[in-house]
């Protein structure tokens, strides 16, 4: 036998930590010490798990850079004392703080797993036990003595999924998200099975390291037909905006129409970095595929290729936040560096 594996559960708020007061039918949030007395199937996995919980737990709504700090820094301080690390996190930002979390923890080696649920796991049809129970269980997994995961991941519904590839896709159903242009890294069935040719390895052997700087001057505009001048200025025009994530239209299309073409080369030659992602929930950016696109491929915008617009988002924010060398900008923002976008 082994030592048992030590995972860290880290509540940040929503809907799994909530219990039902059945005198008033409202939910409200437990507390994480008695987690084990809601789950006792929790104590048939073979490790030790220690909570901890934001001071003030959060919906998801609420989530913002300052949260993914705090949750960074949960986990760069208990990394030496603990072999896995599960995030309890509400659904409707989750993907974005998976996101954010995989290019703020550069170097990991430990699994980093968030999830949550869609009903309270105080309710009797509740998914958040199986979430819980088995993001647990897969944190504790190793290959030839080291972890099977070595990344941040979401764990939703009998799949994990890389973090920074996934999208919420459902707000009803218990299958709340997908990995759209990515497969899933574990499938929970009878067995535990894992696709061992889709994990993510850092090929360095540096110490862990914790980016907390994230900049925020990011804006993301969703194309539509009939879109105006007046609005597309406002949002390039906004004070200190220093990148935009266009969401265009299939491959990364979008009208030709001269003042929108000439609105974006201005921006750009006021220092603007726009990325260019496509609005289709599957499939990525192939600029010059269509002549839709050949014009902005001649204004030199960033091709998101398949990233999703969360990871894109967070991205942005954090090589913002590194400070990145305005020139080298657009060819670092297309290189894949954590393994969240096809390098093609």
């Amino acid at each position: 036998m082994g030592k048992r594996a030590r995972i860290l559960l880290i509540y940040t708020g929503g809907t799994i930590g909530m219990v039902k007061d059945y005198e008033t039918g409202a939910l409200k949030a437990f507390n994480f010490d008695q987690l084990l007395q809601k789950i006792p199937e929790i104590n048939q996995i073979d490790c030790v798990i220690d909570t901890v919980s934001f001071a003030a737990p959060i919906d998801s709504s609420n989530m913002n850079p300052s949260y993914w700090v705090e949750i960074a820094s949960i986990i760069e301080k208990g990394y030496q004392n603990f072999d896995g690390f599960v995030v309890l996190h509400g659904s409707d930002t989750m993907a974005y703080t998976a996101s954010a979390l995989s290019f703020m923890l550069e170097n990991l080696r430990k699994p980093v797993i968030l999830t949550g649920s869609q009903l309270p796991i105080g309710d009797l049809r509740t998914d958040a036990k199986e979430n819980l129970i088995t993001a647990i269980q897969i944190a504790t997994l190793t290959e030839k003595n080291e972890p099977l995961l070595q990344e941040v991941a979401l764990y939703f519904e009998y799949k994990l999924y890389r973090g920074n590839r996934t999208i919420k896709i459902n707000a009803e159903h218990f299958e709340a998200f997908t990995s759209p242009n990515y497969p899933p890294l574990i499938e929970s069935g009878v067995h535990l099975k894992a696709q061992y040719s889709f994990l993510y390895r850092v090929k360095n052997s540096k110490e862990l390291k914790v980016h907390k700087a994230m900049n925020t001057n990011v804006a993301v505009l969703k194309l539509f037909p009939g879109i105006n001048k007046n609005l597309l200025e406002a949002v390039v025009n906004t004070p200190d905006l220093r990148v935009l994530i266009l969401e265009t239209y299939g491959a990364g299309n979008a009208t030709t129409d001269q003042w929108f073409l000439n609105t974006l080369k201005s921006a750009k030659s006021k220092g603007l970095h726009i990325v260019n992602v496509t609005q289709c929930s599957g499939g990525g950016v192939v600029m010059g595929h269509y002549e839709a696109s050949t014009t902005l491929k001649a204004l030199q915008l960033i091709s998101g290729k398949d990233i999703t617009t969360e990871s894109a988002v967070t991205k942005a924010m954090y090589l913002l936040g590194q400070e990145v060398d305005p020139a080298l900008f657009k060819s670092i923002f297309e290189t894949a560096i954590r393994g969240e976008m096809s390098q093609n």
